[in-house]
């Protein structure tokens, strides 16, 4: 870089800072910023308003649907269609995007006959939109729009057209696509929950298509980290504790679970109870004279975070897993595993 354009760009940053720090100027950008929240803001809640038997056609068109949803648009119009391609395949309904460009290039062929189309245009004339509606009509496949305009040429040619409401857009000029784009991209969240309702998509259905991160972190359950079967440590009352012993010390979880002759849980002997059951004649002692009744449980069907709380709440490090005996003490149940503290710390969740 030549010394003078070192000095002139020195001059344009020293200008912007001074710029950026004039009180009068940096007023002017909040309002400017402020104005473009409050006609993003206008343009949702008309649409909201606005929504009528239109949306309810779209809603049935899109569980009608038995393959996936195909999603298209132009710039960014295109972006939102991505977007709403995700929200929708993250929820429950298949869906994914088909550059209009490259669709006319043979990615038409991702189309198949059991599939429907999004079609997305502000002004419902999008010329690279032409070669994938006329496909989806001249094979019969469901075409949806989500248009800016009516009457336009895409919404006239869809099976149902989602219009949205005439707002300005936030830009100052009235060109660049603000309110338009965050009113199509609200109208997509609209549409991906009602259909998530429509079809009771649930907690369980969700965490299985997020496994990854804090939100697949977040619907782990008990069941999906306990330990099962041999590993959980329970012996009886009439148990003698040197046995009970032998077992803790096998099992590696500082604690057995106490149980009666209809195997429900009645009891525990953690390494306090020891403690303070530490004499001579410890070892010749029944389990039943030393552990503390009724432990904490937890149901195997509770998420791993709720298990968490639980332990933190009691300060306890293991928390047996049980399930309804469907005897006298059914409220305590049978234990099919036990959960370590560090079982849940390993799978993220803190």
């Amino acid at each position: 870089m030549t010394a003078k354009i070192q000095e002139e760009t020195l001059a344009a940053n020293t200008d912007a800072d001074s710029v950026g720090n004039r009180a009068d100027v940096r007023a002017d950008i909040r309002a400017a910023a402020a104005r473009v929240l409050r006609l993003e803001a206008d343009g949702l809640q008309g649409l909201a308003a606005q929504l009528d038997e239109n949306f309810d056609a779209a809603v049935a068109l899109l569980s009608g649907i038995k393959g996936k949803l195909v999603i298209s648009g132009m710039g960014k119009s295109g972006h939102i269609g991505r977007k709403i391609a995700a929200t929708l395949a993250s929820t429950g309904t298949p869906a994914h995007y088909v550059h209009p460009g490259e669709a006319s290039h043979g990615d038409l062929g991702m189309i198949g006959p059991d599939d429907g189309v999004l079609a997305l245009s502000n002004s419902g004339e999008t010329a690279e939109l032409n070669d994938l509606v006329a496909y989806a009509k001249f094979r019969g496949i469901p075409l949806l729009a989500m248009v800016g305009k009516a009457p336009s040429t895409l919404g006239s040619a869809a099976d149902v057209a989602l219009v949205l409401p005439a707002m300005p857009e936030a830009c100052p000029m009235g060109l660049a696509p603000t309110t338009s784009t965050t009113m199509m991209l609200g109208l997509g969240d609209a549409l991906a929950v009602a259909m998530m309702e429509l079809r009771g998509f649930s907690a369980d259905q969700f965490q299985v298509l997020h496994p990854g991160g804090r939100l697949g972190q977040a619907f782990i359950k008990v069941d999906d980290l306990m330990h099962r079967d041999d590993n959980v440590p329970v012996c009886t009352a009439d148990t003698v504790m040197s046995a009970a012993i032998l077992t803790m010390t096998e099992k590696r979880f500082g604690c057995v679970g106490v149980v009666d002759d209809s195997g429900t849980l009645i009891g525990i002997v953690t390494d306090g109870d020891l403690s303070r059951h530490m004499d001579d004649g410890l070892m010749a002692k029944r389990v039943g004279d030393v552990m503390t009744p009724t432990p904490k449980t937890i149901r195997g069907g509770a998420l791993a975070a709720e298990a968490l709380g639980l332990m933190n709440a009691s300060q306890i490090t293991c928390l047996f897993v049980t399930e309804n005996s469907g005897g006298p003490d059914a409220a305590l149940g049978v234990p099919i595993g036990i959960l370590h503290v560090h079982d849940i710390l390993r799978a993220g969740i803190a």
